[in-house]
């Protein structure tokens, strides 16, 4: 009897593959950081997610497209969470951990 290639039992679907991709959780994990400044909301994007350029507030420089970095906003804004969310900006990942 000849074998059959098609494949038994249920296929994960795309959403599935992406919610299970582990690097992409790794990295897109937001966390909080207390600094002199304040507290922070801090995710980090990595470089297949980095598609724009950007100038980092800590350097002046340009954060190029492909580059892993920092995404940073307030999290103890007087403003509220809208204002301190669309205020946020890509910091280069050495530029933030020397930040005070």
């Amino acid at each position: 009897m000849p074998r059959s290639n098609r494949p038994r039992g249920r296929r994960s679907t795309p959403a599935e593959e992406e919610a299970l991709d582990v690097a992409r959780i790794r990295l897109g994990m937001k966390s909080t950081a207390v600094k002199r400044s304040g507290t922070w909301n801090v995710q980090p994007v990595g470089p297949a997610s980095a598609q724009k350029a950007y100038v980092c507030p800590g350097c002046g420089g340009e954060v190029p497209p492909g580059t892993a970095h920092v995404v940073a906003w307030r999290a103890d804004g007087l403003m509220g969470e809208a204002a301190d969310l669309a205020d946020r900006r890509h910091w280069h990942q050495r530029c933030w951990s020397i930040q005070p």
